[in-house]
């Protein structure tokens, strides 16, 4: 077994990258203008990795810094509610904020507006990194969001070279996030140079186009970054399905169609499913379809740390769903 397979089978994960809160409008279907309910919970690409991880049987820690506020906070006591190590969190004092993610529960016309002024988790810094004690996991992930800014890209990288070092395989979710970049030029040269650090490389269609120049060549770039030997890249298509790059191999899979209520949360759950399929002991192409069906299961819900399921809710969800399409 390659080492990324064996440091995922371990199932002890450092993660990478924000949290947030997020406040979502009540009920299904009003616009966010037009609420007057929203519920609070845990946001943010990282830390909803984490939650997805935890819920499904993994041991999962975030990685990051969060403001010295009551917001900080309640983001820290909700991913303790989740069961998530945050040892590792740093509170940064002064102005920066947590990001706060303000969204509804429609599949037409969403809006999510996202805030992200003085953004506290850019705030990691290289002496954070180097206080994990990397031994104590098995592998690391990362999420392309912390890449956009100092201190937080020279963080992550001296991070990237410490789980080097300890023997850990690196898992990037590509999470490419126009609006916390200086320029897309600056965005593409950082996330191509962290795309080929890692071991496992996660993105969608367009994510890949971009770090390859253009949405028609993202599929080249996939199998480009795939011919590194024991490298495995998921290429995303929507709802087209995956295809999944190993050592030569095309493993195409379908999704499972439900009615979805939001479309965020979907790749946050995909990565947790995946990974924590794997470390279950299913094959690689079953942990690509149970984290297709953890992705399916967050946008038919509201939220989406709350949304992800335990490992009973998502084999219940396969025995209703047995087949995907494509």
């Amino acid at each position: 077994m390659s080492a990324l397979m064996d440091g995922i089978k371990g199932n002890r994960f450092a993660v990478l990258g924000r949290a947030g809160m997020d406040l979502y409008a009540d009920p299904v279907g009003v616009k966010s203008e037009d609420a007057d309910t929203f519920h609070a919970d845990l946001g943010g690409s990282s830390a909803n990795i984490c939650a997805g991880l935890v819920k499904l049987g993994s041991q999962a820690a975030l990685v990051t810094s969060v403001s010295d506020d009551a917001i900080g906070r309640f983001c820290v006591n909700r991913l303790r509610h989740y069961g998530v190590d945050t040892s590792h969190i740093r509170v940064v004092g002064g102005e920066y904020r947590m990001s706060l993610a303000v969204y509804e529960s429609r599949a037409e016309d969403f809006q999510n507006v996202i805030y992200r002024n003085g953004a506290v988790d850019f705030q990691v810094t290289e002496e954070d990194m180097d206080r994990v004690d990397y031994d104590a996991f098995t592998a690391l992930i990362s999420a392309g969001t912390v890449f956009a800014a100092e201190p937080s890209r020279s963080a992550t990288f001296r991070a990237f070279d410490n789980a080097r070092k300890a023997e850990l395989p690196v898992i990037f979710d590509i999470d490419y996030r126009p609006y916390s970049w200086p320029s897309a030029q600056v965005a593409a040269d950082v996330l191509s140079r962290a795309g080929d650090a890692c071991d496992l490389i996660v993105g969608n269609d367009e994510e890949f186009g971009f770090m390859a120049g253009g949405i028609e060549k993202g599929f080249a770039k996939a199998r480009e970054l795939a011919e590194k030997p024991g490298r495995i890249v998921i290429y995303k298509m929507g709802e087209k399905g995956a295809i999944t790059l190993t050592d030569g191999q095309e493993i195409h899979t379908g999704i499972y169609p439900v009615t979805a209520v939001k479309p965020n949360g979907a790749g946050d759950s995909f990565m947790a499913g995946l990974l924590a399929s794997v470390a279950a002991g299913h094959s690689l192409k079953d942990a690509v379809m149970r984290g297709s069906a953890c992705a399916s299961i967050v946008v038919s819900q509201p939220g989406c740390a709350p949304a992800m399921p335990t490992t009973s809710e998502l084999d219940a969800f396969l025995t209703d769903h047995p087949s995907p399409t494509p």
